[in-house]
């Protein structure tokens, strides 16, 4: 299987039209039906289903995810054996919402004053599929709230640390205290993360586990939690630097007491030999933690 015919089903898979796909990349009809016949044929599998507008089967589907990532793959490559005297390419940067990541502007701001040709890439998600992305060579690097399995990464250990709180709204009965004790979350609907490591340090600080706890709702990520809290169906369990991504005024974060506090690792594959401007940042990131 050729690189060069997975760019053209990826090609194929954004016009939705063979026609349309053969002019984009200056090639005839005939031969691209040809190449996309020969790499359904070389699969066993149908890619697509034929009709005014080229949709993709199951089994296109998953070649599509699997094309981009190795088209990004392929691009990232290209781009960190640039010219090292004009140091130019992509630094990509996955993450969730951290207090942590507050650090990287100041990083990214000198990096970019001495390499103004370098851009970078943020992805966000959950710390699972920033791993999966750093496990496949598509991230640079991962900022990860501890507790995090990092036998397979080099990392360093930010020096910001994650305070945990609770989300709501400022017409909240909670919302007039000052901290939230265990005893607080008892009876009232709760959203709160699906990571199980996670979760165990919450059962920890709480003396109970989560039986006992009206759960409303879980999370990976915590971009539409704050869009629940606001219409006043639960309250949420969190960190405080996912919820400064939101500005509303209808909203009040609370610590906990004691307090609840974790550290995050920015991560990078182990034994990947870096070059390029993913190396020279992160020699940047080391001098100034």
């Amino acid at each position: 299987m050729e690189l060069r015919v997975l760019q053209y089903f990826l090609t194929v898979v954004r016009e939705e039209n063979i026609s349309r796909a053969a002019e984009v990349l200056h090639i005839t009809q005939p031969t691209l039906s040809r190449q996309i016949a020969q790499l359904e044929e070389e699969l066993g599998a149908k890619l697509f289903v034929r009709g005014r507008h080229l949709t993709l089967t199951d089994a296109g589907i998953m070649l599509k995810r699997r094309a981009e990532e190795m088209d990004a793959l392929v691009t990232k490559i290209e781009r960190e054996f640039e010219n090292e005297k004009d140091l130019g390419g992509v630094i990509s940067i996955g993450s969730g919402g951290l207090s942590a990541s507050y650090k990287l502007p100041e990083a990214m701001a000198a990096f970019r004053e001495k390499y103004p040709r370098v851009q970078f890439q943020f992805y966000t998600n959950s710390a699972e599929y920033v791993k999966e992305r750093l496990d496949q060579g598509l991230l640079d690097f991962g900022l990860l709230l501890e507790p995090v399995d990092v036998t397979r990464y080099e990392y360093l250990r930010m020096n910001k640390t994650e305070k945990w709180g609770l989300l709501l709204q400022t017409d909240h009965p909670l919302a007039c205290k000052d901290y939230i004790e265990a005893r607080d979350l008892l009876g009232i609907p709760l959203i709160t993360t699906d990571r199980s490591s996670l979760q165990k340090e919450l059962e920890n600080w709480l003396g109970f586990t989560f039986s006992e706890l009206d759960i409303f709702a879980t999370y990976n990520i915590v971009t539409n939690v704050a869009m629940v809290v606001d219409c006043g169906l639960a309250a949420a369990l969190t960190i405080e630097g996912a919820v400064n991504l939101f500005q509303n005024d209808r909203l009040v974060f609370k610590p906990l007491y004691p307090a609840m506090t974790m550290t995050s690792v920015l991560a990078w594959k182990k034994f990947q030999p870096y070059f390029g401007a993913a190396a020279r940042f992160l020699e940047l990131l080391k001098s100034m933690q």
